[in-house]
């Protein structure tokens, strides 16, 4: 039976005993692919531990970063889709090793009316990601590609609760909708500002970042 303690400042203790009794554990390593584009959308996902990546793709395969999924949250994309019934329109990627409980997409309209804070928790879900889109945006829009960069990492760091970013520069360039040589050019200048340190596909943040 799934452990669904991560929740229990969410949600009444109910729903806390409905998640366990009809959800299922699903544990993926990281840099596994949880949910592909045109996949069927059949469960939710309410993540325990780790991080999940969610992106866009355009039709020449180029893809942009939308946001993460931490602990405690869930996907607003996949709702949309459980809703729907379309199949999927991003990738969710598993950024570190990721444990959740996977919910059957048949509970979604039954606790929606049932259980007030599950309302209350697909609502923000969808305010959260509205307002990291819209800060995505704004960084695409009004800022350089150089604090763009600073700020993803950082946004890596506190998604991993790791100083290390085990990431290659090439990752990072389709994240950030970039090339790897311009994303290399500027972790070489964070470095010669000994702002990080570069390894083999690792970045170790130092303070001064």
């Amino acid at each position: 039976m799934p452990d669904a303690s991560n929740y229990k400042i969410t949600f009444e203790p109910e729903l806390i005993q409905e998640i366990e009794n009809r959800g299922k554990v699903q544990k993926i390593t990281a840099g596994s692919t949880f949910l592909d584009i045109g996949d069927a959308v059949r469960n939710m996902p309410l993540i325990m531990h780790g991080t999940i990546k969610v992106m866009r793709q355009d039709e020449e395969g180029h893809e942009l970063l939308l946001y993460y999924v931490n602990p405690s949250e869930s996907c607003a994309m996949t709702f949309t889709c459980c809703m729907q019934q379309y199949p999927s329109e991003i990738r969710a990627v598993a950024e570190t090793d990721v444990e959740m409980i996977l919910l059957p997409i048949s509970v979604m309209d039954e606790w929606l009316v049932k259980y007030p804070t599950w309302k209350a928790f697909v609502m923000k879900t969808f305010k959260n990601r509205f307002d990291e889109l819209l800060r995505n945006i704004d960084q695409i829009a009004f800022q350089k590609l150089d604090d763009r960069l600073v700020l993803y990492l950082k946004q890596i760091s506190k998604s991993t609760g790791s100083t290390l970013v085990n990431l290659t520069h090439e990752q990072i360039a389709t994240d950030l909708g970039s090339s790897r040589v311009v994303i290399s050019r500027l972790l070489k200048r964070l470095e010669n500002d000994r702002r990080v340190i570069l390894y083999r596909n690792q970045i170790k943040l130092m303070a001064s970042l």
